[in-house]
C-alpha cells in the first residue's frame, strides 16, 4: 500500500496516454480533475491486488463514449459519484474500492478523481492492459465476469441502471443511451468480488503507467532517449518514423473513427504508413506489409519528446514515431482474439503477433 499525490498523477497520466494506444480519452481533463480532488481531499490510497479480500466488492469506473466529445463536453465531477451510489443502493452492498476499467488516457485518471472524492482506495489493476473501444473487450469478460448491473450518468443528471443478459448487450444498450446523452457518460461497471479481480485483472497497470511517465519526464535531465526507455519498459519495438500527412477522422455511432497517413522519414523514407483507429489504433500497415495489429498495442509518440499523441491529438505535419507493444497473454487466447482481434473490426486478416511480424520483416530483408 502507498499513497498517490499530485506528482504521481502527472506521471501516470502520461503513461496512461501511451498505453491507451491513442484512445481512452485525452488524460488532460482527467488529470486536472484528479489533481483538484487530491488538493481538496488529500492523497489516494493505492492497493496491490494481494491487499484486497476475496469477498470485497470492487467496481471499476470510467468514461464511455467518443474521446473527441470529451474535449468539449467536460464532466461536472458528480456523475461518477452518482453511478456508485446508485449501484450500491441496487446491490445493497458497500463498494470497498475502485479501479480503472482500462489503461487509457482519461480512463486511468477518472477512478483516481472519484477515489479522492469518495475516500476510496484504488486497486493497481485494470481490465485491458491498454484501451479498447467496447465494453465487452475486457479480461473480465474473457473470464466470465458480468458487466452488469451497470450504471451510466451524464452531466445533466440523467441516470440509467442496466441489467443485461450478457456483456454484448450491455455494450449495445449502453452505447445507444450514451449517444442520446450527448456522446459521453460516466459509468460504474463490472461489479465484482476481490477473488474475481485477482483471477481476471491485469496487475500493476498503474505502476507501469507511472514508470513510463516518469521516464519520459526525466529523459532530458537524464540525457537519454525517452523512446528507447519506453520500449524497454513495455517490451516494445519501433515500427515507423515519419510525419503526419493526412487525417480522416469523424465521430459516429459513439466512436471516433478514422485513418491517419504518415510519410516516412529517415530509414522509412519513401514509405507511407497507414494507421486505422476506432478510438484506439487497431492496425498499422504500409503498402508492403502489416507492422502491428490488435490486440497488440500501437502508439504514436512525439519524435522529439517521446510524449504520446492521442487519436484526437494527431495533427498534420507532426513529426512522430510509431511503436508496437505486445498485448497481455490473456488477449492472445482464442477467445481474446475472437473478442478484439482484427476480424472483429472487419479487417480481412488473421491475427499475427507483433513478434511474428517482426520475424517476417527480418526474413524479407
Amino acid at each position: 500500500m502507498r499513497f498517490i499525490g499530485i506528482k504521481e498523477i502527472e506521471d501516470i497520466s502520461v503513461g496512461a496516454a501511451l498505453l491507451g494506444t491513442g484512445g481512452g480519452g485525452d488524460p488532460y481533463i482527467g488529470k486536472l480533475m484528479a489533481i483538484q480532488a487530491i488538493e481538496e481531499n488529500g492523497p489516494i490510497k493505492l492497493l496491490s491486488v494481494e491487499e484486497i479480500d476475496d469477498n470485497d466488492l470492487i467496481v471499476p469506473t470510467g468514461m464511455m463514449g467518443a474521446p473527441t466529445v470529451m474535449v468539449e463536453k467536460t464532466p461536472n465531477g458528480d456523475e461518477a459519484i452518482t453511478t456508485f451510489k446508485t449501484l450500491e443502493d441496487f446491490l445493497g452492498e458497500k463498494i470497498i474500492a475502485t479501479m480503472p476499467i482500462e489503461a487509457g488516457g482519461i480512463n486511468s485518471m477518472l477512478p483516481l478523481a472519484l477515489a479522492a472524492k469518495m475516500k476510496l482506495p484504488v486497486v493497481d489493476v485494470d481490465g485491458m492492459g491498454r484501451a479498447f473501444p467496447e465494453l465487452q473487450m475486457t479480461t473480465f469478460y474473457l473470464n466470465g465476469v458480468s458487466a452488469s448491473p451497470m450504471v451510466i450518468a451524464d452531466e445533466k443528471g440523467n441516470v440509467a441502471l442496466l441489467n443485461t443478459i450478457d456483456n454484448i448487450w450491455a455494450e449495445r444498450i449502453a452505447r445507444t443511451a450514451t449517444i442520446q446523452m450527448g456522446g459521453s457518460v460516466m459509468m460504474a461497471i463490472y461489479p465484482m468480488k476481490g477473488i474475481d479481480l485477482k483471477n481476471s485483472g491485469i496487475h500493476n497497470t498503474l505502476q507501469l503507467e507511472e514508470e513510463i511517465g516518469r521516464s519520459i519526464r526525466l529523459a532530458k535531465d537524464g540525457n537519454y532517449d525517452p523512446i528507447e526507455k519506453v520500449l524497454s519498459l513495455t517490451k516494445g519495438v519501433l515500427l515507423f518514423k515519419g510525419k503526419v500527412a493526412d487525417i480522416d477522422r469523424k465521430t459516429e455511432t459513439g466512436f471516433t473513427r478514422g485513418t491517419a497517413k504518415i510519410e516516412g522519414l529517415h530509414e522509412n523514407k519513401d514509405e507511407t504508413l497507414q494507421l486505422f483507429f476506432q478510438n484506439e489504433h487497431l492496425l498499422a500497415k504500409t503498402d508492403e506489409r502489416v507492422l502491428c495489429m490488435t490486440p497488440d498495442l500501437i502508439a504514436v509518440l512525439d519524435a522529439e519528446t517521446g510524449s504520446p499523441i492521442t487519436t484526437e491529438g494527431l495533427r498534420y505535419g507532426a513529426r512522430c514515431v510509431v511503436i508496437g507493444m505486445p498485448a497481455d497473454k490473456k488477449w492472445r487466447t482464442e477467445k481474446g482474439i475472437e473478442t478484439c482481434g482484427p476480424r472483429y473490426f472487419s479487417y480481412d486478416m488473421d491475427y499475427i503477433s507483433l513478434e511474428e511480424l517482426q520475424e517476417q520483416a527480418k526474413g524479407a530483408l
